[in-house]
């Protein structure tokens, strides 16, 4: 019952916003996302448009997974209807341009619902020029088993949320950080 009421709190806090969407080919690897930190400034020079790429809750897990690499992979779940979401945003864009040419890769896991991905996300993410890091999974399409197996904490209730990962050793963090917390969560990994 508690894992009933957990989904449809999930699905409803998620189905509240809105809207074309290109689907992530299973076979195509994750990691060829261009994730780097190298986007985190619009400029007319280096505006990326925003290209809609859905994963799948498998795809996502993927994206996820431990990667025997020296990379730190931060994954932010947000959605364009979060405040706190959209407050933590610029540290997360100031942090990218600290670290660009460092092996640390920023994704943004965009979970708002369909309708919105080609306009409210769509906008989100070109305004802030992070068409390169945004992934978009439907919310509908994640189950309850999907939290347990690729998180320790987070069971999918509230966003923002934030997995950091380098190695065998990761941290998740539910709820907006703060700059300094952001900053110490990242030092933490060198």
């Amino acid at each position: 019952m508690k894992n009933l009421l957990l989904v449809l709190m999930l699905v409803g806090a998620l189905s509240s916003c809105k809207k074309e969407h290109t689907t992530l080919d299973s076979s195509t690897e994750t990691e060829t996302l261009n994730t780097d930190s190298s986007s985190a400034h619009a400029t007319p020079e280096n505006f990326t448009p925003f290209r809609q790429i859905e994963l799948s809750p498998d795809q996502a897990s993927a994206l996820l997974a431990k990667k025997d690499n020296d990379t730190l992979y931060i994954t932010n779940f947000f959605a364009t209807w979060c405040g706190p979401c959209m407050r933590e945003i610029p540290h997360f864009k100031e942090k990218m341009q600290e670290v660009k040419g460092q092996p640390v890769k920023f994704t943004f896991v965009g979970i708002d619902a369909r309708e919105d991905w080609p306009t409210k996300v769509k906008d989100f993410a070109e305004e802030n020029n992070l068409s390169k890091n945004i992934v978009l999974v439907d919310p509908e399409k994640l189950s309850l088993e999907f939290f347990p197996k690729n998180f320790d904490q987070w069971d999918g209730g509230s966003i923002p949320f934030t997995l950091m990962r380098k190695g065998d050793k990761s941290d998740e963090t539910i709820g907006m950080m703060t700059k300094q917390i952001l900053d110490e969560k990242i030092n933490s990994f060198k």
